[in-house]
Parts: structure tokens; sequence; C-alpha cells
């Protein structure tokens, strides 16, 4: 039977109920549990849960949502909508909000696991792999700070609130020896906000996770290049592996932000995660899509040069949705 939900759906700073202005909308169908077809067989409509309107996130789900209603002909009508990203993602697609959700996955395991953010294991799935979010620490330049133990008494941006970006930011903080709650001044404020802070001085230093080139960060450097840097935080890769194996050092591109050289970072792999009773053929639909139309999303932003169909599949320990282990064969 097919369920009708009421969602909201946000694009940039607005706001707009996808059944709102009246008309019936198709939700998906719950997974009976039979063949997957890979065909949609109604006219279906899905929300996608992003994140902040300069992130990486937002750039790739609205070109997604594009790509999902043109591969399928309208069959399925997909909306992306800007959110405060993981955590909340995962929360709303579990209570039916959205239908997908873009999620680090870090915060996707501790769904699954029923810890850190959430209170018990979270219905949820992965359609796929993504690319990887590289954990970017920008510092000012007259701030004081050549290290992560520098941080304490500063004002610092963890992110927003039930974001990704606040899940590793507090974990990085405590590897270091810090109290987020304490011996910081945690500004919890969404990119753009964070940006702001940054250029006007009334914050010290920001925690971003996100993908390459993130559009906020591009735009702190081009606007105000001198005022800040990067902080290198790989010496606690260690404590952060013992919490979490999927972390991992990586460099981000000097030639990424225009940088004299490359920075050395800890990077998270992302994904797209669903309810584990969404409709098998509809997540298969959506799984291929995201393969065949990664030219596409690549346009929107180069981070999806990272979707691989040879890493898709790997999403422990979130099992991948039925639908997407015949997508991905």
């Amino acid at each position: 039977m097919v369920r009708t939900v009421v969602t909201l759906v946000a694009v940039s700073a607005a706001a707009a109920l996808l059944t709102g202005c009246g008309g019936r909308q198709d939700t998906p169908t719950a997974d009976g549990g039979g063949e997957v077809t890979c065909e949609v067989k109604q006219d279906t409509r899905i929300g996608i849960a992003t994140g902040n309107a300069t992130g990486v996130y937002f750039a790739l789900g609205n070109a997604y949502a594009e790509q999902v209603s043109a591969a399928t002909d309208g069959k399925v009508k997909a909306t992306a909508a800007e959110t405060g990203a993981s955590v909340q993602n995962i929360q709303q697609v579990v209570g039916g909000t959205y239908q997908v959700g873009f999620s680090l996955a870090d915060t996707a395991a501790d769904a699954v696991q029923g810890k850190g953010s959430f209170t018990s294991a979270q219905p949820v799935r992965a359609l796929a792999r993504l690319y990887d979010n590289y954990t970017q620490v920008l510092v000012r330049a007259d701030a004081g700070i050549n290290s992560l133990a520098d941080l304490r008494g500063k004002r610092v941006s963890t992110g927003s609130p039930k974001s990704g970006t606040e899940v590793i930011a507090q974990r990085v903080l405590q590897a270091a020896g810090l109290n987020p709650d304490t011996d910081v001044s945690a500004q919890r404020l969404d990119l753009t906000k964070t940006v702001d802070g940054l250029k006007d001085g009334s914050i010290d230093a920001m925690f971003w996770s996100g993908g390459l080139p993130t559009p906020g960060i591009t735009d702190l450097f081009t606007t105000a290049r001198d005022k800040v840097r990067f902080l290198d935080i790989t010496g606690v890769l260690p404590k952060l592996k013992e919490i979490n194996p999927v972390y991992e050092t990586a460099p981000i591109p000097a030639a990424t932000y225009g940088l004299a050289a490359d920075v050395p970072t800890i990077v998270v792999p992302n994904l797209l995660v669903v309810r584990d009773d969404l409709d098998a053929d509809l997540a298969c639909v959506l799984t291929k899509t995201l393969l065949d139309r990664k030219p596409q999303l690549e346009q929107a932003n180069p981070a999806a040069k990272g979707i691989n169909a040879d890493t898709a599949s790997k999403t422990a320990p979130v099992q991948l949705h039925r639908g997407s282990e015949v997508a991905l064969g």
C-alpha cells in the first residue's frame, strides 16, 4: 500500500512542502521482499537530505536529484533539501521525512550500532559508498594557533548541530585532550556563518568535513587568503581509529585551494543511506543512477570523481540495501 507523508523540502534558505499546495504525492512502497527487477512501477516522489548550502553534499544532492528524475523519465521525481547533514539526515530518513540521506560513514556506523548520537540501533541501509570527506581545520593566522592544543580557550566552530562535522570535531578535540564543552568556546555554526566568522574575526578556528573542493572553503581562500591557514591534525589518527577504523589520512592537494603545498589531514568516506524497508526496486534504480550519471555529477562538483563502482559496495558496518546489491552486481 502506498504511504503518504509530508516531505519538508528546503532549497537554500527557502522551505516548501511537497504536499503543502494541495494534491496527493506518491511515496515509495515498503519493500515486499520479492525479486528485484530494478524498475519502478508507479510515479514516486522522494526527498534527498543533503547538508549546508555551501557544502558538497548540497551541490551533489541537487545534481543527483536532477539525474534521478531524468534517468527515470520523471517516474521518480526527486528533490534535494538543505539540512544540518549526517546525524540529522539519518534521523529524518528513519522518521520518513526524507527517503535518501547523505552521511559520513562514521556517523552511519554509529547509527547501525546504536552509539554516539544514537541511543539505539537505527534501521538504515546504504545505497552506496561515495567519495571521501576531508576534515578541514582552519585557523585565523593571527590567533596564535599552531596545534590542536592551542585551541584551548579559543572560539571554535564545530559545525552545524547534528552534523557529521560536529561528530568528528568533538572526537578530534577529545583525542587531543580537550573537552569540547569546556575547553573551547564551541560555536555550532553552519558553513556559511563559519566562513563569515573567520573573515570578520568573530571566531578563531573552524572544523569542516567535506569533499574537495568545498565551495565555502574556496570562497574563504579567495577572499581572505592571508588571514587563514590549515592546521595539521593527523597526530590524533591513532586515537580516532580506536573509535572507528574508517578513519585514514590523505593530503588535501595544494591545487584544490591554490595553496603552496599539500595539507595532510584525516579522511572518512561518505555514504548514501535509506531506511532498511525502502522498496528494493527503487533502491536499485537510485544506485544505478548514481553510477550511470557520474559524469553529470562531476560537473556539479569534482568530489563526485571519487564515486567508484569498485568501492561503492564497501559500506561496512552499514549493510547494503538488497536493491543496491543487485545494482552493484
